[in-house]
């Protein structure tokens, strides 16, 4: 099992350009582009990385698309693979200018962890994102004063600016949601997460009501996973499974820990997670049943529906 550890239709650029998602899908493509060129060379990642005057790490970072990376790098590689067509050297080297432009939470770079910013960059560009969460509400599917409070748990010693900003920072991920090219947000929801009050009843409560809302988007489906469900496949853990818009790009899988994440990339184990998430899916609720229950538990014995 290989893991990349980090302690982050339409044509892409007019998918980029619409939701501002910054540098994922350029990277990426580069990283696909020079993982290939590398190979039909039969350079290996470290011959690649001493003639660079690089660490191994790096090329591997940029062949998965983690990183940014410098030009003279990326000419250097070419040259290194034999590649001295104009036409193809300009096309990578293009890709490299737009896998270093920053995203637009670069302005929350005080609140966003180096880990996170992989993670944003694919949000903001994913056609379409599948998740699990067994402890919280979905962070695009989030009410500030939820999102106040569970950024809160994880960070109680934080003064109240900063805690603002992360606020902030967290409502702007949702345009996404609101575009002219949102992606399809498909999220499975343990019982667990909606039972439990976090920030209180009344947070709670209109929390669920904005899931209520959220369910009437046509992009947007939202699955209960009941505890009569038995065991989860996931073992506890959230899990969100992306698909980018370029068809020759693999799903990402992204495991948020707490203080870093993980992006399995080894085929057998992504093909593993999709496999969970489509057995979560099918034990959870149907979609079309989601309002309903969470109604019932707005109205459950005209008081609180939240377990105690």
């Amino acid at each position: 099992m290989r893991i990349t550890q980090v302690t982050g239709t339409e044509p892409a650029g007019r998918v980029l350009a619409n939701r501002q998602a910054g540098p994922a899908v350029p990277r990426m493509v580069l990283g696909a582009r020079l993982r290939t060129l590398r190979e039909a060379q039969y350079i290996t990642r470290e011959e690649a990385a001493e003639a660079i005057r690089a660490e191994p790490t790096l090329v591997a970072a940029l062949e998965q698309g983690r990183t940014g990376c410098r030009l003279r790098d990326v000419a250097d590689l070419l040259t290194i693979y034999s590649v001295r067509d104009e036409s193809e050297r300009s096309t990578v080297l293009a890709l490299a200018r737009q896998a270093n432009i920053p995203g637009w939470w670069q302005e929350f770079e005080d609140v966003v962890p180096d880990w996170l910013h992989t993670y944003l960059g694919l949000e903001q560009a994913a056609d379409v994102l599948r998740s699990y969460e067994v402890q919280f509400v979905p962070g695009l599917l989030q009410t500030p004063d939820y999102a106040r409070a569970v950024i809160g748990l994880g960070h109680a010693d934080a003064p109240e600016p900063q805690l603002r900003r992360r606020v902030e920072l967290r409502m702007r991920r949702q345009a996404i949601l609101y575009g002219s090219q949102p992606p399809h947000l498909w999220t499975v929801i343990d019982e667990a997460a909606l039972r439990r009050p976090v920030g209180g009843r009344e947070v709670m409560r209109d929390q669920l009501r904005h899931l209520i809302q959220m369910c009437e988007l046509p992009h947007v489906t939202v699955q209960l996973l009941p505890f009569q469900a038995g065991a989860r496949l996931a073992a506890g853990a959230p899990v969100t499974l992306l698909r980018l818009p370029q068809r020759d790009l693999p799903d990402v899988v992204y495991l948020e820990q707490l203080i870093g994440a993980a992006y399995p990339d080894d085929p057998e184990d992504v093909e593993f997670y999709r496999h969970v998430i489509d057995q979560l899916v099918t034990r959870a609720e149907p979609a079309t049943a989601t309002q309903t229950l969470l109604r019932e538990m707005l109205e459950r014995d005209g008081d609180s529906p939240f377990a105690t």
